[in-house]
């Protein structure tokens, strides 16, 4: 909590009356009232006269974060717990914005409570949201449902937007204790339901930069078509290797190729990046674009890319038969799969081939017949075969932990209306690249680390005691525990997940484990990957799609220049990215799920089996099988009964009848409700008792 012991900070009337908690009648007595503080010490001026606080007054500052319902919280800058903020708190920010509070006690849920002081910075001057008319008045319901106020229409100012109508909007006026939201109208982006609207409305929503600016444009324009003889000058030539991407069936940015040579016993394995760093120049436009997006943002059947198509389809894509530079990581890999040495340098290749996964995979693992044309490569491919299996045994020495994942994949016809729902297929051809590039990461921050060349790592750091606790007391119940103490390990991790494979309830203990882990981000700082189980990693192999990988390669040349690279604050970078990582899956989630609620309006009534992937106080959340659609059973769904809820084991249990829902159970479900525009599906339990599948499995296990 910040103690203001040095100095006052100066407040404006209107947040002092506020913060004394004068009400409006009394404000004839306000400048008495300050003059009798003043004389009794209680308030001090400044050099300049203003009002300030003393140094008993304890103030926090931090952002607001809005609820649905009305109500919020101030999230304190310096780490402490949240201070809930009433709905009438509330009536004068909205979500994001910054302010300086201060608490005033508990409320009668023991939640720490308090007062907005004064507003710092508004977060929001521009939304989107749907038009709804009512008496007459316009407002606009925004579609981030944590802005819970509605926006008036300024008269005059609606642009000829209809109700129903989805828009963006520009503040006139920011909300006050007395008064709603004003704005105009600057966009109106069509009606709900049309095609490609939910990615229209999260980039707004989620504030994503998807409009290049013309000096971005105008340097792109410049780039040359192809790579020129200046440019490749100097660098060393890899044009005769048989170097290939192997890329999904849809991708059109290809980072990365790789070419392996057997070397004795071992490997020489060639991973070649393309060099994003020599067209994309520090305090360029179109790296303040890079580092504003921070990354690309993948939706179903549309790309906001980091950079222009000049650049990410064209000039710095590894196609096929054509001269592209990159950097290079060559590294010296033994038969065990332990690397024996590395270096980097600049270079210039020529992709002998754009293969993709399933024909990867089918060579190598299946019987799909090769072409003519592709015969020359399976040596090569035989090779970087053989190094997986190598790197895939020291990944499993090392302990590193590998989740069994499924991520949905929607499938469109030409009209654009979704035909399927089905998980995507991961074969071993992503985990042969896979392993290619983690081995290339690894060497980076080796490298850089070695140099004392500062950096941004991608940093995973070990659970949290807290969420150990609650793991290890949930693995008791099935008869497991997870070793390593206080500070457990990756391949302590990797230990239980290979004891529960194959059995009915690793789905469930996998998710749990992963629950129990925290998430990678990017720091200067290296702390390590704990769920790789590496002392250090970064990213180098992406620099198309994400801004630290770009900024990896630079760091990389000013060590091979004898040079230091300073971008600037590396802290302050690395929460950036950090946090536009989030902004994306965050953006993805909500154009996923309302896609899902689109090809689920037309099946209410119908009825599917799925797991249990959510408990909460309100009630579960199921998975639906094969589709991989959510929804949630609400707690008055689940019958006559009260129930409690238990979030150490993930579950909810009746008071009178003992009946249980949990993380992981088999249930049968009925579709009643789906709501376009909350993205919610609402299921019914069709039998309670066809809950807990896997449990009676460990019950016949434990007998």
């Amino acid at each position: 909590m910040q103690t203001l012991t040095e100095q006052g900070v100066p407040l404006s009337e209107d947040a002092l009356a506020q913060l004394l908690e004068v009400n409006d009648d009394e404000r004839g007595t306000f400048t008495r009232r300050l003059n009798a503080m003043e004389r009794e010490g209680e308030i001090m001026r400044n050099r300049k006269g203003a009002v300030c606080l003393p140094a008993k007054m304890e103030l926090l500052r931090g952002r607001v974060e809005g609820h649905a319902d009305g109500y919020g919280f101030l999230i304190p800058d310096d780490g402490s717990a949240d201070l809930f903020l009433s709905s009438k708190q509330m009536l004068s920010v909205l979500h994001g914005d910054r302010v300086i509070g201060r608490e005033v006690g508990v409320d009668r849920r023991g939640r720490r409570e308090g007062v907005i002081v004064e507003v710092l910075e508004r977060a929001n001057q521009r939304l989107v949201g749907r038009v709804f008319v009512r008496h007459g008045v316009l407002f606009v319901v925004a579609e981030n449902k944590r802005i819970s106020r509605d926006i008036v229409v300024a008269p005059g100012e609606a642009r000829d937007a209809k109700a129903g109508q989805v828009v963006e909007v520009e503040l006139i006026s920011q909300p006050d204790r007395h008064a709603e939201p004003v704005a105009r109208i600057i966009n109106v982006l069509g009606n709900y339901a049309d095609p490609g609207m939910e990615i229209e409305i999260a980039l707004r929503k989620h504030t994503l930069p998807f409009e290049w600016s013309p000096a971005a444009v105008a340097e792109a324009k410049k780039l040359p078509k192809k790579v020129l003889a200046k440019d490749a000058k100097g660098r060393e030539d890899l044009r005769e290797l048989a170097l290939v991407t192997i890329d999904g069936e849809t991708a059109k940015d290809f980072d990365d190729a790789v070419y392996c040579e057997k070397r004795g016993k071992g490997f020489r394995l060639i991973v070649a990046i393309a060099d994003v760093s020599h067209y994309v120049r520090p305090g360029s436009a179109l790296d303040e674009e890079a580092m504003a997006r921070g990354n690309s943002v993948y939706f179903p059947r549309r790309v906001i890319p980091m950079l222009p198509e000049a650049l990410s389809n064209e000039l710095c894509s590894l196609k096929p038969q054509v001269d592209r530079l990159c950097m290079a990581c060559e590294m010296d890999i033994s038969a065990r799969g332990e690397v024996k040495d590395y270096r980097f340098f600049e270079a210039v290749m020529h992709s002998q081939a754009r293969l993709t996964y399933t024909q990867v995979a089918g060579w190598l693992y299946g019987d799909a017949p090769t072409l003519a044309e592709d015969a020359a490569l399976l040596p090569h491919l035989r090779n970087l075969n053989e190094l997986y299996q190598a790197l895939s045994k020291a990944r499993a020495r090392r302990g590193a932990i590998e989740f069994e994942t499924s991520e949905p994949e929607l499938r469109f016809d030409e009209q654009g209306k979704i035909v399927s729902i089905r998980a995507s297929v991961r074969n071993e051809a992503h985990r042969l690249i896979e392993e290619c590039m983690l081995a290339a990461n690894v060497c980076a921050s080796e490298f850089l680390s070695a140099h004392e060349q500062a950096a941004l790592y991608r940093v995973h750091d070990s659970p949290t005691p807290e969420k150990l606790r609650a793991v290890r007391e949930v693995l008791r119940e099935f008869g497991l525990q997870l070793p390593g103490g206080d500070e457990p390990h990756a391949k302590d991790y990797a230990a239980v997940m290979q004891q529960i494979k194959g059995k009915p309830y690793a789905g469930f203990l996998q998710t749990l484990l992963l629950r129990s882990m925290q998430q990678a981000l990017y720091s200067p700082e290296n702390v390590g990957h704990f769920g790789l189980a590496y002392d250090a990693y970064t990213h180098f192999t992406s620099p198309i799609r994400r801004y630290p990988d770009l900024l990896v390669h630079r760091a990389i040349k000013a060590v091979l220049s004898d040079e230091a690279y300073k971008p600037g604050d590396w802290r302050a970078i690395g929460e950036h990215c950090s946090q536009t990582e989030r902004r994306a899956d965050e953006a993805s989630r909500d154009v996923l799920a309302w896609l899902k609620c689109y090809y689920m309006q037309d099946r209410v009534g119908e009825q599917f089996a799925g797991t249990v992937s959510g408990v909460t106080a309100f009630g579960v959340f199921v998975t639906l099988d094969e589709i991989f659609v959510d929804g949630l059973i609400h707690v008055s769904e689940l019958g006559n009964d009260y129930f409690h809820f238990d979030a150490t084991k993930h579950q909810l249990v009746g008071e009178r009848t003992r009946q249980s829902y949990r993380l992981g159970d088999r249930v049968e479900v009925k579709v009643v409700r789906v709501d376009l525009e909350t993205s919610k599906i609402d299921f019914t339990p069709l039998d309670a008792n066809a809950l807990g599948g896997w449990r009676k499995q460990l019950r016949r296990e434990k007998r």
